[in-house]
């Protein structure tokens, strides 16, 4: 849809600002400072990437919204998030509510979940704090015989301390609503000043919320890790961790190891992975990419996912998890829980980091007892160092393994495998039948950044008498065109030799395994047009191929019908 098309959702606005009173005052105050008024969307689309100034509020669940705007064209632009709290009233009644909820939770305030952790801290400001008509955004306080305090707001003011409590208490503080905006990718805290956060359609933003002082951010560290069970402290700066919607947390605690102060990082995942079909729709891989890969894994060849840091490999493979067969029996491994399958016989296991090193639990021992559990599938989250080892030893074993790996490159993969600490034998390097490398490039055309699979290789093996490793070069990426080139016709060795001999196709019809290729990408491809494109909707019709077949379920989707 090009930006033109773009139509504000007004009726939307409409009804938010009546719901909530303290969007309409800061689009007001907004519009008067600056003379520009925002356009509301109650969804965001990546053409919105091309807007050069935005300005646009979303929202991210009541009672938060999202603003953001740019100040000039070319600077980065600015993520404020709107809140309840950000309107204008007397902030020292915080502190006076605060000490008078002192006088009325006791042992009796007891919970086992957040959302009666919420009803109940509800329950208590409604006992201490009353709605009545003292001066717009002021407070008044009465104080029985007991020292017991009553506090008088208005409506606005009685919600916007409601918010703040439930924030506080109960979610994550500030972050509370960069982590419910599920446009979100990462939070960066770099230490004193702004958090930055990378969006999924405006790219680098900065944010408004900030931390002014060492106190106030190392406080809001300390609480932060407490909260989820993984105390910094000098004696352990650094913490790794998992945040109650299942973001990724690093935090480093202290001025003596970060010159800037504390600083910490959110890898935030959504709820709902992204399809094998979006990904195809944004030209991060190509259908005839897609379906390759659905060949490989239905036929349980290896597939190792390689790039740099945020390049999209744990997406990817997410995303491809959907091709394994739908009755396999799939052990997952990783250090922080991020993968998502679909499958009903999945088995998820995550490491456990402990002082005491006997307690301790690794990726290595993880992938071992993996070994005795018979999973048709193995798939591990990321291997660094040792247990690359044991991986191989799955594979030559028949576990087939789909794994992400940090490598730039095809032999960069195989030098970082032979090398130390891994130390594979050079002769056992094609029990990896493929690599998909992976990258975040700027393209050419628009100048914009984006996930890019530049490569799928075919693993083919070492030769000891020349001492080279020979590889196929299956898919590559021209970037001047921004396009998947398919280079494997009539040379694929895992389809012609591997899987066109499972399938018991004679050398003389190979031609049948391409074709086989191309239904699945017309498959793919369909699925598109009819807008299945959900993750779990994607899932229903791959388990229906099985079922159907593929040239049944073809034509279902050619008649416009979704199996």
């Amino acid at each position: 849809m090009p930006i033109a098309e773009l139509v504000p959702d007004e009726k939307d606005f409409q009804d938010a600002v009546r719901r909530n009173p303290h969007l309409r005052l800061y689009v007001e105050n907004f519009v008067r400072k600056t003379g520009r008024r925002p356009q509301y969307f109650v969804q965001l689309s990546r053409e919105m990437r091309d807007i050069k100034m935005p300005n646009i509020i979303y929202p991210v669940g009541d009672p938060i919204f999202i603003h953001v705007y740019a100040v000039a064209e070319g600077e980065r632009p600015i993520y404020h998030p709107i809140e309840p709290v950000s309107m204008e009233f007397d902030k020292r009644v915080l502190d006076v509510v605060e000490e008078a909820l002192a006088y009325v939770i006791d042992e009796s305030f007891d919970y086992s979940t957040p959302r009666e952790q919420e009803e109940l801290l509800k329950k208590a400001l409604r006992d201490v704090v009353k709605i009545n008509s003292p001066p717009e955004g002021g407070f008044e306080v009465e104080e029985d015989k007991h020292g017991r305090r009553k506090v008088f707001v208005d409506e606005l003011t009685y919600k916007a301390i409601e918010y703040y409590f439930v924030r506080e208490k109960v979610g994550m503080g500030v972050l509370e609503p960069l982590i419910r905006d599920s446009y979100i990718e990462d939070i960066t805290c770099d230490g004193v000043g702004p958090l930055f956060v990378e969006h999924k359609v405006f790219g680098s933003l900065q944010s408004t919320v900030e931390f002014k002082n060492d106190d106030e951010l190392d406080d809001f560290v300390i609480r932060l890790s407490e909260r989820i069970g993984r105390p910094v402290a000098y004696r352990k700066p650094i913490v790794d961790a998992v945040l109650p919607d299942g973001s990724r947390i690093n935090i480093v605690f202290g001025k003596d190891i970060s010159q800037r102060g504390s600083n910490f990082t959110i890898r935030k995942f959504s709820a709902i992975p992204l399809s094998i079909i979006q990904l195809c729709m944004w030209n991060t891989m190509s259908f005839l990419e897609a379906a390759y890969l659905w060949m490989l894994l239905e036929n349980n060849m290896s597939v190792w996912i390689c790039g740099e840091t945020a390049s999209g490999k744990t997406t990817t493979l997410k995303a491809i998890t959907t091709f394994i067969d739908p009755d396999a029996k799939i052990v997952s491994i990783e250090d922080t829980p991020e993968v998502v399958v679909p499958h009903e016989n999945w088995t998820r296991e995550v490491t456990r980091e402990s002082e005491d090193k006997s307690a301790s639990v690794q990726m290595y021992d993880l992938l071992k007892a993996a070994l005795r559990q018979r999973p048709n599938y193995i798939i591990v989250g990321e291997i660094r160092g040792v247990e690359g080892s044991v991986a191989f030893q799955a594979m030559q074993t028949g576990h087939p393994v789909l794994a992400t790996f940090h490598a730039a490159s095809v032999e960069k993969l195989i030098q970082r495998l032979t090398g130390a600490p891994i130390e594979i034998p050079k002769t056992y390097i094609d029990n990896l039948n493929a690599v998909v490398i992976q990258s975040a490039v700027r393209l050419p055309r628009t100048g914009k950044v984006e996930r890019r699979v530049l490569s799928i290789s075919e693993i083919v093996g070492y030769d000891p008498v020349e001492e080279q490793f020979h590889f196929i070069e299956i898919f590559t990426w021209d970037p001047a065109e921004d396009r998947h080139v398919f280079r494997g016709e009539g040379m694929s060795y895992l389809l012609e030799q591997k899987i066109a001999k499972m399938k018991g196709i004679p050398d003389k019809e190979m031609r049948r395994i391409y074709e086989e290729l191309r239904v699945r990408e017309e498959i793919l491809r369909r699925m598109a047009e009819l807008g299945v494109v959900n993750y779990y909707d994607v899932w229903r019709v791959i388990k229906k191929v099985k079922l159907l077949g593929l040239e049944a379920t073809l034509k279902k989707l050619r008649r416009g019908e979704i199996p």
